[in-house]
């Protein structure tokens, strides 16, 4: 990737209690994704058939689910077929942002509930050598960091079924 200036406009306007899922994936094993059609959240699993529970002992529960702006991932992986790259499991149309959503929030994704836990997702090797090193510096930035860029970890409450078209939801 290029060096370029990121233009963070259209990530500021991200509706802020009412967006949409873009892409579901999985992540059976390390560097594999597939793209679902729908996917099972469960509160022991997070989503069903992902590696996180091989991962489980790094944070617990807090770190089953990540989420990303779709507008960041189309932002820094181009077409909707790279976006999946960057390894978390919901692409949502949303705010990700702390100030939006402050650890402890809880979000209806498609029929299940999440909540925000306050693990930091960050930017790492993998992301550079996916993305280049100026996505990297991007998310991992003061603004990158400000809007959580890089997306946020959370923990399934409720288990549901989540498809990319289905509401997310902040829960007040």
């Amino acid at each position: 990737m290029p060096e370029f200036d990121f233009d963070l406009t259209v990530v500021r306007a991200s509706p802020t209690r009412l967006g949409t899922v873009e892409l579901v994936a999985r992540r059976p094993v390390e560097d594999e994704r597939e793209e679902l059609e729908r996917a099972e959240l469960d509160p022991d699993a997070g989503l069903v058939g992902d590696r996180w529970q091989s991962c489980a002992h790094k944070h617990g529960r807090d770190t089953q689910v990540t989420l990303m702006n779709s507008r960041v991932a189309e932002l820094v992986a181009g077409p909707r077929t790279r976006w999946a790259l960057a390894g978390d499991q919901l692409y949502v149309d949303f705010d990700l942002s702390p100030a939006n959503l402050p650890a402890g929030t809880r979000l209806r994704v498609g029929s299940a509930v999440i909540e925000v836990t306050a693990i930091p997702h960050t930017g790492c090797g993998k992301f550079s050598r996916r993305f280049g090193v100026h996505a990297l510096k991007l998310v991992n930035s003061p603004d990158g960091r400000e809007l959580n860029l890089r997306g946020i970890n959370a923990k399934v409450l409720r288990a549901g079924i989540v498809k990319p078209g289905d509401r997310i939801e902040k829960l007040l």
